[in-house]
């Protein structure tokens, strides 16, 4: 559903912003590429079927250079889940590091960014839910909300009255 209103993410809560991605270097060596593409698929399929996890949402790209821009709760759900040895992510970091990391065929990354209240501002206009706005809470970007530096200013203030309280 297209919301035709100007929106944004209610700018007083935090949340952790997580980028993780491949990049395929030889091409050639198909075997590692899809087993590092089944495990990933794998990984998104566990937390998609638990909300408790902490993911809120994401949204991903592909290409040579993978893109899987993902929101979570807190860096303690992000943490928690990639420790825990039950879950899909430590057995496929094993067989990373082990067979698939050793040739060079794909490399990965991922950089985590802890975002507070106040250090985030988004504005969506004619969208579907998208990133960040799939959890919102939308509100009207209207009034003090209208412009990105007064959303900024909005969640700075909601941050200064946390703090206090």
């Amino acid at each position: 559903m297209i919301h035709p209103d100007r929106l944004t993410v209610s700018p007083d809560r935090g949340f952790v912003v997580f980028l993780i991605g491949a990049r395929i270097n030889k091409w050639w060596m198909i075997p590692i590429i899809w087993g590092v593409t089944r495990a990933f698929s794998r990984i998104m399929r566990e937390l998609q079927r638990d909300p408790d996890s902490g993911l809120l949402s994401f949204e991903q790209y592909g290409g040579r250079t993978t893109l899987s821009v993902q929101y979570w709760r807190s860096l303690e759900d992000l943490q928690a889940y990639a420790r825990d040895k039950e879950r899909a992510h430590v057995p496929a970091w094993r067989r990373w590091v082990k067979r698939w990391g050793l040739g060079g065929a794909v490399g990965i990354w991922h950089e985590t960014y802890v975002i507070e209240p106040g250090a985030h501002e988004s504005v969506y206009v004619h969208m579907p839910p998208f990133g960040l706005g799939k959890v919102g809470p939308l509100v009207p970007a209207e009034g003090a909300l209208k412009t990105a530096a007064g959303r900024l200013a909005a969640g700075a203030s909601a941050r200064e009255r946390a703090r206090a309280a």
